[in-house]
């Protein structure tokens, strides 16, 4: 729960149409069109180290939308505990310089920009030192699909990984093996843990070869068989899959999380019940918290 004094009151803005609510009130996966703003402050101070501003759409997977309720409640609650501020938003025409200028960090929690406005204009953010993180359907592009592989910069070079291949299915966890512990993403964590529940992606291109990117966290192979079917070649059994990894030339970073389980085939009820969920690990947590208060450390820079 958020504390109250911290709390903005809900308010309209005649310039921007913008509206500010309570993050516990916002129910705002199905309306894509608002802006929604808390800042969950510290109590003891009321200047956050950082502003933390989260895109998402809401509108396709129930898997990426259950990840979607679970975001609004576990990021106000480390922005109290960690002492940054933490908005969220819907309206993707606010990603925009003037927009992006008062925050540090930009967190893509399900989509990407389609506009070339709004493609630019992010492009201009990271350009210029801001911080991003992305959790997993932020890295996806194929051709055909509703998100073509139509952004050179972003997925070639930016995420350097190309054009979404295949992926494991059921979702599940794996053995995830930290390749990087030198990172301040990684440093706090052990060798190798267990994940939550994902379903994970194979991508076009081989990040061992760009020399851009730092691999920080892969699936290690005590992991196979990785997934569960039905189709054979859902289920994984060799391989390499990098999972967590950062371009040194951006202070960036991509999780390739964020998708959990869902009852499809209404086993239990037909409600789309959430069968797992991606932040209630602690270890995974860590990793999350630290990635994103080295992205919002003003001294830190690009690569570390």
């Amino acid at each position: 729960m958020i504390p109250q004094q911290l709390v903005c009151n809900p308010q309209q803005s005649s310039r921007t149409g913008v509206r500010i609510v309570r993050m516990s009130t916002v129910k705002a996966l199905s309306a894509a069109t608002l802006v929604f703003f808390c800042s969950a402050l510290s109590a003891h101070d009321a200047d956050p180290k950082f502003k933390v501003i989260a895109f998402f759409t809401g509108k396709q997977d129930q898997a990426h939308i259950s990840f979607l309720h679970e975001a609004e409640r576990w990021f106000p609650e480390q922005a109290t505990k960690y002492n940054f501020s933490f908005d969220t938003t819907s309206n993707w025409q606010n990603l925009n310089s003037d927009f992006l200028s008062k925050y540090q960090v930009v967190v893509f929690l399900d989509t990407r920009p389609e506009e070339p406005a709004q493609r630019a204009a992010f492009q201009t953010y990271m350009e210029h030192g801001g911080g991003w993180m992305g959790f997993h359907f932020a890295g996806f592009a194929l051709t055909p699909s509703a998100y073509p592989a139509n952004w050179d910069w972003y997925h070639n070079t930016f995420l350097g990984a190309g054009s979404y291949v295949s992926n494991s299915w059921r979702p599940v966890s794996a053995i995830l093996r930290v390749e990087d512990r030198k990172h301040p993403a990684t440093r706090n964590l052990p060798e190798t843990f267990k994940s939550s529940p994902s379903e994970w992606y194979r991508w076009e291109k081989d990040l061992r070869q760009n020399p851009d990117i730092d691999i920080l966290l892969s699936i290690d192979s005590t992991s196979f068989p990785l997934g569960t079917g039905p189709k054979l070649h859902e289920i994984w059994h060799s391989g390499y899959y990098p999972v967590v990894w950062t371009n040194r030339k951006y202070k960036m970073i991509y999780m390739n999380m964020g998708h959990n389980d869902i009852d499809y085939e209404h086993k239990y009820d037909t409600t789309n019940k959430t069968l797992s969920y991606t932040l209630n690990n602690p270890i995974q947590d860590r990793l999350i918290i630290d990635a994103l208060l080295w992205l919002g450390d003003r001294d830190q820079k690009a690569g570390r």
